[in-house]
């Protein structure tokens, strides 16, 4: 049996809500990081080993993880609310620096001065060809103290919130005991939670309303291979019974999307006219989900956005951002 696709999201709906994008807040949680790239030319080879020698430009600095869903949400024109742990460092200084520059409300960043601020250094050539990467993190468990500091800071901005986020890279941020009170707080409230998920986690996010695993965590945490769209379909449903959550969102790269959620499933073509770079792809899907939730679209209907969200990012080289006025575009014709 062919499975189903999702219904078109007509042009002038898609509209109407990306423009309701500005009275929408999202509350995101999980792991920061910062992304500092090194940009230079290459001049050589080495003499020493055999590795290009590349002579220093310029440098960028990026928010990455968690920090780099809430600029997503904030370039597609929503509020966000970041909450996270940076360490008392440089690195976690200049982290909230660009969040700030970017217009994130960094007021739920906690600084703990025993762990370091997760920083990924990229070595990159006039070309955007990466040469190397250097990774800096602690990715402990926090301690009881700051789960109870972030707990606090949940609670003192959930009411702002229309829709709860997690952002899971498994750096220490998103615990068991944290997840347990996320989930308890979007069902007081009510409002939806998106969690964008490590598989060793799955069980944490039961009670969760959506996860957003790729191709591989859906494969590992189903334990199907996903050939095609059916297999897709039958991996979302062993997810939803061995995880507990109300509904999967599984991205495929260039088969799309599947999505199986309150009661309605179905498939979503891939929508990228052109394959840059895949980074940073699924934080500009789930931060375009959840914004177009807050904003009062249907699951259906913030899939279909987050779809045609994610064919502009993959254009873009690293973890990049979508304007409003970019996925407006899509739908202009």
């Amino acid at each position: 049996m062919k499975a189903p696709a999702l219904p078109v999201l007509a042009a002038e709906r898609a509209r109407g809500l990306i423009d309701s994008f500005s009275s929408a807040t999202v509350l995101v949680v999980g792991d920061v990081m910062l992304d500092r790239f090194l940009f230079g030319r290459v001049s050589r080879i080495s003499p020493e080993a055999p590795v290009p020698v590349v002579v220093h430009d310029h440098d960028e600095y990026r928010p990455g993880g968690a920090a780099n869903v809430a600029h997503n949400i904030v370039a597609l024109g929503g509020g966000a609310v970041l909450v996270g742990v940076v360490g008392d460092d440089d690195d976690g200084r200049s982290l909230a620096a660009e969040l700030a520059a970017r217009g994130v409300r960094t007021n739920g960043l906690i600084t703990t001065p025993d762990r370091r601020t997760t920083t990924k250094v990229r070595v990159v050539t006039s070309r955007n060809q990466q040469v190397a990467r250097i990774d800096y993190e602690a990715d402990g468990d926090l301690d009881r103290a700051s789960e109870d500091a972030l707990a606090d800071v949940i609670d003192q901005y959930l009411e702002e919130a229309g829709v709860l986020l997690v952002s899971d890279y498994q750096k220490g941020v998103v615990s068991r005991r944290l997840m347990a009170h996320l989930v308890a707080r979007s069902h007081d409230r009510p409002i939806p939670l998106l969690i964008d998920p490590k598989v060793p986690h799955l069980d944490f996010y039961r009670g969760a309303t959506l996860v957003t695993p790729n191709h591989m965590e859906a494969e590992t945490a189903s334990g199907r291979r996903i050939r095609a769209i059916d297999d897709a379909r039958e991996a979302a449903r062993i997810i939803v019974e061995r995880s507990g959550v109300g509904g999967v969102l599984i991205t495929l790269g260039e088969r799309g999307m599947w999505l199986s959620c309150d009661g309605v499933e179905g498939a979503l073509p891939a929508t990228a006219r052109e394959v840059s770079d895949v980074t940073g792809a699924g934080d500009t899907v789930i931060a375009t989900l959840a914004l177009a939730l807050a904003a009062g679209a249907s699951v259906a209907e913030a899939a279909a956005l987050a779809n045609e969200a994610a064919g502009v990012s993959v254009g873009k080289f690293g973890a990049a951002t979508v304007s409003a006025d970019e996925l407006r575009h899509r739908f202009a014709s």
